[in-house]
């Protein structure tokens, strides 16, 4: 099948979109388990389901198609009630979920037809879904809402945009298309618009249809058919004269109390679309106008989406009449992810560009000032462009805990918080690793069996939370189990079996527990499919660290553990603290700054400093850096917090506050400790930011040594 620009560029949007349906499946069925049936997890995935089929159907995917309908026809007898939500059920459908996934996934990469192996595997799939099948009362009606039982006919007015072939899209097909929804009765050709055969053009659509349709499937899916032609086309979709009975006498049999929209939208007669749109001119009519809202009603009929008699019957039903409510849909735009990376490129550009205008010298005029507040207010709104929620990543562990589960014979419930908590896209995509390394190992080594937890007179089901949340400038990711926490003296005797620290070594608890970070370190006694090989813990610091993160453990033993991650809002630009220190200028993340002070004179022995009535350390730049140059004769300390533990750093200027722009260092510095990146100041020179973590970390490898020796 040969695909040309148009049909590429629409087959694109269709896996873009398909995949977030795809999502929306596997997170509908982890929480139907939950649900009573008919629930709204039910009804959520059954239209997700179905809106995969009817794209699919558009482009010829036949094989989606038909594995798809089975699915949905599943699905179906779950939302009617004829089939019961159980373990084994969900169990048979997520598998289900991941190869409608990895047909998807092949699009992109021209597989329109399922291979081999996944034409095998969706056999055996669809095998498993025949007993669920079989189950069923009566053959699933593909229905959406709850409108008349019977077949219904509708009657459609199609007018096709004029750039429809020009975009890919043939008309004829959506008219074949429909033959297998139902019947079509009666097709008409609209040939009103067609021009003279001397000014025709060949890639222009001027033909329109009127089409009668006879059909179980509810308005709904009718719709879903003109999806990616709907912009630049007009379609009309009305009940038959012969159905206008069958929806007069399901509106009067619905419950009292109901708004107008609500009775249409649910009797089937006017899809959810429909009435969003409705309600739109609705609104701008009335601001154009300055008149009160004209009656939504009336607004249907006239645009023609549903007769007059159905809209007097649901009419009759309200008690009394109510202002319509505007619809609250948030509105979204996709953006290509590489031109909002150029966007806070630019952004980071201005910024350096608005300090050089601070350096110049002389007084900041009102006009400078604010024109300096706005660039300030471009850098956050820029920056909150790529901030998503974290929520999305987190569910998607229910899935993992689902399944590992099954697989280690435990109960464990996975509680999420802070879901709605933002941060940095590029961050969001590169902890799910991580997080997954730590799920994974809380399910495995953390929470016990279910006999084990009962004898220590714990609940058979173990706990698993993920939390998230804002703190000072950055994001913390929590991860916590109820399990059996880490064993101080198996983790020890493990270190020094494998000659990580001497036998005679005197750790504290924090250290202890950093040991289980260490490349190929692990206290399991067997080897499973999970874990237990010393491989991904290591790696969860290694990622961690690249993002300028941390991680921290605490843990009790016999009531469970928290690995804490603390991640920069964002990878580009941050708040900072500059200071001097000879020649050179360094930029400290302003999060990690507590408060600055004068270095006493007259420092001796260890580098440390009475802070009223707390011992210090401090660590000179000077000395560290090794930077040429008499020291200043007042030096100031600036000091750091960092995972709870205070450090100062001893320079000879501070210079303020500043904007700072990462730039990274490239890979001829990717070794160099201490620094996370540089920015370029406005006097167009560099300073480079100081990574605060592994800074106070190699001080106090050094001191220890020190000591040591």
């Amino acid at each position: 099948m040969s695909l040309d620009d148009g049909m590429r560029e629409a087959l694109d949007m269709f896996v873009t979109e398909a995949r977030d349906l795809v999502q929306q499946l596997e997170e509908g069925l982890l929480e139907m388990e939950g649900q009573p049936p008919g629930g709204d997890a039910v009804n959520a995935i059954f239209r997700a389901a179905h809106t995969i089929k009817g794209s699919s159907g558009l482009f010829g995917l036949t094989d989606l198609v038909s594995f798809t309908h089975v699915v949905e026809t599943v699905l179906g007898s779950v939302r009617e009630g004829q089939l019961p939500v159980t373990p084994g059920l969900v169990s048979a459908l997520l598998p289900c979920v991941d190869h409608i996934s990895s047909l998807i996934e092949g699009i992109p990469e021209g597989r329109l037809e399922p291979d081999g192996n996944q034409a095998a595997t969706g056999a055996r799939l669809l095998g498993g879904l025949e007993p669920y099948l079989s189950e069923s009362a009566a053959p699933v009606a593909v229905a959406a809402e709850a409108g008349p039982a019977a077949d219904s006919a509708w009657h459609l007015e199609l007018r096709f945009g004029p750039d429809c072939l020009r975009n890919g899209m043939d008309p004829l097909s959506f008219l074949r298309y429909l033959s297998s929804l139902g019947q079509v009765t009666a097709v008409v050709t609209d040939t009103d618009r067609l021009p003279e055969a001397a000014e025709m053009d060949p890639e222009t659509c001027y033909l329109g249809f009127e089409v009668d349709l006879t059909t179980a499937a509810p308005k709904s899916e009718i719709e879903a058919v003109f999806d990616f032609v709907r912009e630049d086309s007009d379609i009309r979709i009305t009940p038959a004269e012969s159905s206008l009975d069958a929806y007069v006498t399901a509106i009067r049999a619905m419950p009292e109390n109901d708004r107008i929209g609500d009775v249409l939208v649910t009797s089937g007669a006017v899809t959810e679309q429909e009435m969003a749109e409705a309600l739109r001119v609705q609104q701008e009519r009335a601001v154009r106008e300055k008149t009160q809202p004209v009656p939504i009603g009336e607004i249907l009929i006239e645009q023609g989406i549903v007769p007059r008699a159905i809209v007097d019957a649901a009419l009759s039903k309200q008690r009394r009449t109510t202002e319509t409510r505007s619809s609250q849909d948030t509105r979204t735009i996709r953006v290509d992810a590489g031109r909002l990376d150029k966007l806070i490129d630019l952004v980071g550009e201005l910024v350096i560009a608005q300090s050089s205008t601070g350096v110049a010298g002389g007084t900041v005029s009102e006009a400078q000032s604010e024109v300096m507040r706005l660039v300030d207010e471009v850098r956050h709104s820029a920056l909150s462009l790529r901030m998503v929620p974290i929520g999305t990543t987190l569910r998607r562990f229910e899935r993992v805990v689902r399944d590992v589960c099954m697989e280690l014979g435990k109960e464990v419930s996975l509680v999420i918080t802070g879901g709605d908590t933002e941060m940095d896209k590029a961050l969001v995509e590169r902890i799910s690793d991580p997080l997954l390394h730590l799920v994974r190992n809380s399910l495995d080594h953390g929470i016990e069996q279910a006999a084990e937890r009962r004898r220590h007179g714990k609940s058979a089901q173990g706990t698993l939370r993920l939390n998230a949340y804002h703190d000072a400038g950055n994001i913390v990711i929590e991860v916590t189990d109820d399990g059996r926490g880490l064993d101080r003296d198996r983790i020890l005797a493990k270190a020094v079996e494998r000659e990580l620290i001497a036998p005679d070594a005197v750790l504290t608890d924090p250290e202890v527990y950093n040991l289980i970070f260490e490349p190929g370190f692990s206290t399991a006694a067997t080897v499973s499919n999970l874990s237990g090989r010393g491989v991904g813990m290591d790696v969860v610091k290694r990622n961690v660290g690249a993002l300028r993160g941390s991680i921290e453990v605490e843990t009790t033993r016999g009531i469970g553990t928290t690995i804490r991650i603390r991640l920069p809002l964002t990878l580009a630009i941050i708040d900072g603290f500059l200071v001097g220190v000879g020649p050179s200028s360094f930029i400290v993340p302003l999060d990690r700054v507590t408060e600055c002070v004068e270095l006493p004179p007259g420092q001796l022995g260890r580098e440390c400093m009475n802070l009223r009535g707390e011992v210090l350390p401090f660590i000179r730049l000077r000395q560290l850096f090794h930077i040429p140059g008499a020291e200043a004769r007042r030096q100031s300390v600036v000091i750091v917090e960092q995972s709870g533990q205070r450090t100062g750093l001893v320079v000879d200027n501070l210079l303020g506050e500043l904007q700072t722009v990462i730039k990274p260092l490239g890979v001829l510095f990717s070794r160099v400790k201490c620094i996370s990146g540089s920015t370029i100041l406005g006097n167009g020179e560099i300073a480079l930011i100081l990574d605060v973590g592994p800074l106070i970390a190699d001080h106090s490898d050094r001191e220890v040594a020190l000591l040591g020796v």
